[in-house]
């Protein structure tokens, strides 16, 4: 008599770091490798600069609040349901993408897509929190290894991509997460609470959110005074009715307890320096390497793959040490080393190997802080709010980034891309600092 067909072990804990860094890894492309992409698109469409960068604003937007949003579903409704939401959007978009007659259509399909690679980056991170503390260290370091190839392997797969085949490839990158979510799905099998997901509040905070960076990017996409103005007004009404809803719905969408958590408030602030100071350098370094060494993108792209290696055995590092104590200075220190070489590269007028060694850090400062607050956040977290934590915390994230980015568009245009690094260092330095306060578990 048969009792019962066989079933496969679970994956092991590398394994499954591995696989939820995979499903998280491909977020990475969609503003590092698309940036390499630009030029193309704006030479096939015929549209100016200024418009092109819209490729990268909506993709920004979307993201942050697609990782909120979903964070927040990953809670209520299951890692599951927000997996094959996020398969659905990341086709939906890709689709869009690869047969948009023009910008206009272009920019609606890198929104999708971005929405999509937030859900998936959600569950991701809803998954790594949720491992049993015994396995944690094991899985973090995976997650962060895969991490950290992905954002190192950037700009080269761009332009690979870009060169030989099309710069539509390369928009929609992100869609690789899709070929992960399967193995991820007997990672998924918490239920979800079944609370109410709030709809009002993440509205509410999608407007402010989405007015602030249109905000800090108002130069880059050159946009009228008007216009300016009345994204100002709409952001300015949307963040008070925020605050508002916190006072009077302390389990919304934005629970309270979580945004006046002095724990929470330091790693959004960490968490948001090193963001911030990639951004600037993955805008600035190609700048100032193409621009003012002669060098093509293939030759950044190889010449940036070192900080694959960096980033992966720091990464290790850092995921057996974050749920301890040593994961602070590890994150602070990566953190003061990209700001410190960062800064020098600016003094020393964009020299290549600065410039190199800057951006390298960068991508080790990236992993290495996302996991030491992963996995700090996820010991002091509670099991049924993790996801909308880690969700809001990766929206802090992306647009403490986006102004990061913006800050050294801005003094590009009028001190230089590699001076304009300089002044932007003072973001992941700033990061390395309250990474010292990072605070511990609740016991």
């Amino acid at each position: 008599m048969i009792t019962g067909l066989p079933t496969r072990p679970a994956p092991g804990a590398r394994s499954t770091g591995l696989r939820l860094g995979a499903l998280f890894g491909p977020a990475v492309f969609g503003v590092t490798a698309a940036g390499v992409a630009l030029p193309a698109v704006g030479a096939d469409l015929g549209a100016a600069p200024s418009s092109t960068v819209w490729v990268l604003t909506a993709h920004a937007l979307a993201l942050g609040i697609g990782t909120a949003l979903f964070g927040r579903l990953s809670d209520t409704a299951g890692a599951r349901a927000v997996l094959a939401a996020g398969t659905a959007l990341l086709v939906a978009g890709t689709a869009l993408c690869l047969a948009a007659p023009g910008l206009v259509v272009l920019v609606a399909g890198r929104f999708v897509l971005a929405a999509g690679s937030g859900a998936m980056s959600a569950a991701a991170l809803g998954l790594v929190a949720g491992v049993r503390a015994e396995h944690r260290a094991t899985v973090l370091a995976a997650f962060g290894a895969a991490m950290a190839v992905f954002s190192a392997c950037a700009t080269l797969t761009a332009g690979v991509l870009t060169d030989l085949l099309s710069w539509r490839i390369t928009l929609v990158l992100p869609a690789l997460s899709v070929l992960a979510a399967p193995l991820c799905l007997r990672l998924a099998n918490r239920p979800g609470s079944g609370r109410s997901a709030d709809p009002l509040g993440a509205g509410l905070l999608a407007v402010t959110a989405a007015a602030l960076l249109v905000l800090l990017q108002s130069s880059a996409l050159a946009l009228p005074a008007p216009a300016v103005a009345a994204t100002a007004v709409l952001g300015a009404a949307a963040g008070t009715a925020v605050v508002l809803r916190v006072r009077r719905v302390p389990d919304g969408f934005v629970p309270r307890r979580l945004v006046t958590d002095r724990g929470f408030l330091v790693a959004a602030g960490t968490g948001g320096g090193v963001y911030a100071g990639l951004f600037a350098a993955m805008y600035a370094v190609p700048q100032v390497l193409v621009d003012g060494h002669g060098w093509d993108v293939l030759a950044v792209g190889t010449w940036l793959l070192p900080g694959a290696v960096a980033g992966a055995v720091l990464s290790r590092l850092a995921g057996r040490f974050a749920p301890g104590r040593g994961g602070r200075p590890l994150a602070a220190g990566t953190a003061v080393a990209f700001g410190a070489v960062l800064m020098l590269a600016g003094w020393d007028g964009g020299g290549a190997a600065l410039s190199v060694a800057g951006a390298s850090l960068g991508f080790a400062a990236f992993s290495v802080v996302q996991v030491v607050v992963t996995g700090l956040m996820a010991q002091r977290l509670p099991a049924a709010e993790r996801g909308a934590g880690l969700g809001l915390l990766n929206l802090t994230f992306f647009v403490v980034g986006g102004a990061g980015s913006a800050l050294v568009g801005a003094l590009a245009a009028q001190i230089g891309p590699s001076a304009a690094l300089a002044v932007a260092a003072v973001l992941p330095l700033a990061g390395g600092g309250l990474a010292l306060l990072l605070p511990g578990a609740r016991r």
